[in-house]
């Protein structure tokens, strides 16, 4: 008999978030989906579907609804809990993060941030890459000296205002 996985929502990251979100975690582990599997189920992304677990994306009720369905949990919990009165606090963590991942991500964006930032520049004019209108995507890519993490951003260029 397998033992229910449990998550420790008082710890970095779950601690911030509502209750549930360690729930859904705990519900996609139970059942051994991903969040690629989770994401074809409701219509999604899986990184809006994770984004959605870690309180950085606000669903509808049907969206809500398909998500209990798949995981289990009833659909008056969710909606209680990241409902139409829930809605999202954006930004995981202390700055700078802890996590190794995270901290190379933002060690990325502190070497590369401002050259990346001229080159759209140069490129697209003064202005900014929307995190609003935005794919993010994750890939695997096979590299004989070791498999490489292809990341995505696909933002919209949003161009600054003159007045």
């Amino acid at each position: 008999m397998s033992q229910a996985l449990k998550i420790n929502s008082s710890s970095e990251p779950y601690a911030d978030l509502p209750q549930i979100c360690a729930r859904l975690l705990e519900a996609k582990a139970q059942k051994g989906l991903s969040f690629e599997a989770i994401g074809k189920a409701i219509g999604h992304d899986e990184v809006w579907v994770a984004a959605l677990f870690y309180g950085q994306a606000k669903a509808t009720p049907e969206e809500l609804a398909k998500l209990g369905e798949v995981l289990d949990i009833p659909a008056a919990s969710l909606h209680a809990e990241i409902g139409e009165n829930w809605f999202p606090r954006r930004g995981l963590g202390p700055v700078p993060p802890q996590d190794p991942l995270l901290y190379r991500l933002f060690e990325g964006v502190l070497v590369y941030g401002t050259p990346i930032k001229a080159l759209i520049h140069e490129k697209f004019g003064d202005g900014i890459m929307s995190m609003i209108d935005c794919k993010v995507t994750v890939d695997r890519k096979e590299n004989p000296k070791g498999d490489r993490v292809l990341l995505t951003f696909d933002g919209k260029f949003l161009p600054y205002l003159k007045w």
